[in-house]
């Protein structure tokens, strides 16, 4: 299964939320299963979104075809975009499924990882945070993907940028049903393991953000 993640801060609040509309015309595309998204809280007026296809074939096909026309009424309406395509490793609990509809926010890290040390990375991704947020009350279902580093830009719409991301890039994705069920996790766990992760030692950079859900984007 193909991620695609996109960031980018709206500049055109009205036009954005009309254009974010025609995604609907998503459905039907060979290949597509879901996306959805809202508003990041690292800032003002950014947005992330969130596509989930069966393969890098069919979403490559319908850049090729389709994008462009669904783009078209969105475009100006935002900067600074940032495109990066991953490939699903495994689930954060099981029997992941791209379903929007019972969350309230999502939780995204982006973590760039030490090349000597992304064979541990992604084995403590499994033995520690995995269990640890499976475990937590609120959280709803999760998704581990590593970037390849063949993911080369495709076509665009002018002004979208597809950035090539490196081998040692991770995307970890977690829906949870509250703000408040969210907020006990970080405040009680995540210090700790980190500890026991040794992701000081694992992690060159890591970014992210915590998303509030516009049910309305659900594709």
């Amino acid at each position: 299964m193909l991620v695609k993640w996109m960031r980018c801060t709206v500049v055109d609040r009205p036009g954005f939320l009309r254009g974010q509309r025609r995604w609907a015309g998503l459905l039907g595309e060979p290949g597509f299963r879901a996306q959805g998204g809202g508003w990041g809280r690292s800032g003002t007026d950014v947005v992330h979104l969130f596509g989930f296809w069966d393969s890098r074939a069919f979403y490559d096909a319908f850049m090729a075809r389709s994008h462009d026309r669904l783009h078209a009424a969105q475009a100006g309406t935002y900067k600074n975009l940032q495109v990066r395509l991953f490939e699903y490793r495994f689930d954060i609990k099981t029997g992941f499924t791209p379903d929007f509809t019972d969350a309230d926010l999502l939780r995204v890290a982006h973590c760039k990882v030490r090349p000597e040390r992304s064979e541990h990375y992604t084995q403590m991704q499994e033995k520690v945070w995995n269990p640890a947020m499976a475990g937590s009350p609120g959280m709803l279902r999760g998704i581990f993907a590593q970037a390849q580093p063949q993911m080369q830009s495709q076509a665009h719409a002018p002004g979208e940028g597809e950035e090539q991301a490196g081998e040692d890039e991770f995307l970890v994705l977690s829906m949870w049903n509250s703000t408040a069920e969210h907020g006990k996790y970080r405040s009680d766990r995540v210090e700790r393991l980190a500890l026991r992760a040794q992701a000081g030692a694992d992690l060159a950079d890591v970014d992210g953000d915590v998303i509030d859900l516009e049910p309305d984007w659900t594709v």
